[in-house]
């Protein structure tokens, strides 16, 4: 295949806007100082919505909605060489060289740069470590455009949609058209001196797994760029517009389930190995979640549009009911469980996925604080998975999938639960871990994800960024600074490694890759984010006016 024909028109026109500035910085307790007025924009969506006559529901959303979002601030662009301008005054060491780090990883494609690879890896089997990740991009991606460099994240969004539309088979047979690639690389030839792209889709894979939250990222990612440059043009191209249909065709397509959350398999999301997390995971419905209202915003209303804007806003209104109601728990809700009866049939049954109140770990029991709560990590027929995970609970605060008393009550698991799920290096993945013969029937005995290491309980410093984004994001920045001190003590002198292993984080991870892109990133993400808490626009949606919300505040919460 020619890769010529990968490439695509560069528009590098970008709208300008002006500056919103109606942030209260009073509701935000132990404040950044030196902060550059100028520069803020609110991260308060909903104000913007609220004050205009254009406001309207999801269901009547298309390219009015898509004005509203393009108030926005321009960045400053500042340079790693000169953090101090930015911030005024002499950032954390570590700081500057998180910054010279990511830019190592830069991967170039023709001249332009096109993402970053997974990690600095300088042993012998690199496996796909030296290739660029959808999802391991994000943070780098979200680096750039905060420090005023969006060309890298364009020339992503763009090759990676064009990867999309490659045809994609594994063992004869043909993935759907809306799957984008886990990974590329590009090739380079020093004979003809040509440069290829090679996308990996699922098929070189560990557990030959097609990864579900790469086109949710995709479409989170573009509504990032648009929302931080002001470039709306990117997402009005015909061919985005149709990148962002095909990746929903996929999920929004009719079958026999009865559930309005996303049927996956193991190993779809961050989770990309066996660990029981198959059926409906709460990372995966979270970003659908997220990708869907992203999705609102970007497509046109058009004769294309409409039809998929109107599929769009009935699952919203489903998903988000089915979520709140079964997956959130807390002290009430899990003694309710406690107590629950079976074997209930009709309308009428309380407990309707049937779940065996003997089923339920001990460990939640004393898990759960008398004020907190969080999302479980998976819901179905006669199953309850109770870990905590969190990615999923930090994408449900920041795209307001969580009800703000649900967003403030995972805050107070986090801090009632610090030592389990911080300890000493942000942030457990799950908790708790999966051992002894559960873990051998559950894992597949996978000897990388042995109790409190990898994805079966360990630490990963990428979440930080994740972590602070909530944090800022519910009013609780303390906790993201309190995280990101402690990560400071160590991540740097350790190398920035993948994950850390043991009960509390302390130890750098058996098989983790050092210099590893997304935890230097998440690091550079999470202290932007901090310092300037206007960031938090990229990433975050204020819940909707129209979306009631479906679960009543519990009496065991307190604020």
């Amino acid at each position: 295949m020619s890769m010529a024909s990968m490439d695509l028109t560069q528009n590098d026109s970008v709208r300008n806007g002006d500056c919103d500035s109606n942030f209260d910085f009073s509701k935000l307790p132990d404040k950044p100082r030196h902060l550059n007025m100028e520069r803020q924009r609110s991260f308060d969506e909903r104000s913007l919505v609220e004050a205009s006559p254009r406001y309207i529901s999801w269901a009547e959303n298309g390219q009015r909605h898509m004005d509203l979002e393009s108030v926005f601030s321009p960045s400053r662009r500042s340079s790693f060489n000169s953090p101090r301008a930015q911030y005024g005054y002499e950032p954390h060491p570590m700081f500057v060289e998180a910054w010279e780090s990511l830019r190592k990883t830069m991967v170039y494609f023709r001249g332009q740069p096109v993402g970053t690879i997974a990690a600095l890896d300088n042993s012998d089997e690199k496996q796909n470590y030296d290739q660029v990740f959808v999802r391991d991009f994000i943070p780098s991606a979200l680096a750039f455009l905060m420090n005023g460099e969006p060309e890298i994240v364009k020339n992503f969004l763009l090759k990676t949609l064009r990867l999309q539309s490659w045809e994609k088979k594994i063992d004869r047979f043909q993935l759907g058209e809306g799957v984008m690639p886990a990974s590329f690389k590009v090739l380079h030839d020093p004979v003809r001196n040509t440069e290829t792209l090679m996308a990996d889709f699922g098929e070189s894979a560990i557990g030959r797994v097609a990864p579900v939250d790469s086109g949710f990222w995709w479409i989170i990612l573009l509504r990032a760029y648009t929302k931080s440059t002001g470039d709306t043009l990117l997402a009005e191209r015909p061919e985005c517009q149709n990148g962002i249909r095909l990746i929903l065709a996929l999920c929004l397509s009719e079958g026999f389930d009865t559930f309005p959350t996303l049927l996956c398999a193991d190993g779809c999301s961050m989770i990309d190995r066996r660990m029981g997390v198959y059926g409906y995971p709460i990372e995966i419905q979270a970003l659908f979640f997220m990708a869907l209202r992203c999705a609102l915003i970007l497509l046109k209303q058009d004769d294309q549009g409409k039809e998929i804007v109107d599929r769009i806003a009935k699952r919203l209104h489903a998903l988000s009911f089915h979520m709140r109601s079964y997956f959130w728990l807390d002290l009430k809700q899990l003694n309710d469980i406690y107590r629950y009866k079976t074997e209930e049939y009709s309308h009428t049954a309380v407990n309707k996925f049937n779940v065996i109140p003997d089923s339920l770990p001990e460990w939640v029991f004393d898990f759960m604080p008398t004020n907190g709560g969080y999302f479980l990590g998976n819901v179905g027929p006669s199953n309850m998975d109770f870990r905590w995970f969190c990615l999923g609970n930090c994408i449900a605060i920041l795209s307001s999938l969580a009800t703000p008393e649900q967003s403030s009550a995972i805050m107070d698991l986090i801090e009632s639960r610090w030592e389990e799920l911080v300890g000493d290096m942000p942030v457990k993945v799950c908790y708790p871990a999966i051992e002894s013969h559960d873990w051998r029937i559950i894992t597949g005995c996978d000897p990388k994800n042995t109790r409190w290491s990898y994805h079966n309980g360990g630490s990963w410093p990428v979440l930080l960024w994740l972590l602070t984004a909530a944090c800022i994001k519910v009013g609780r920045p303390q906790i993201a600074r309190r995280a990101i001190e402690v990560a400071e003590l160590r991540l740097a002198k350790d190398g920035w490694p993948e994950y850390y292993d043991g009960k509390s984080g302390r130890y750098v991870g058996k098989q983790a890759r050092k210099h590893q892109t997304w935890s230097v990133a998440g690091y550079l993400v999470a202290k932007m984010m901090l310092e300037d808490p206007s960031h938090l626009g990229m990433i975050s949606l204020e819940e909707d006016k129209q979306m009631k919300p479906m679960v009543k505040r519990s009496s065991s919460w307190t604020f």
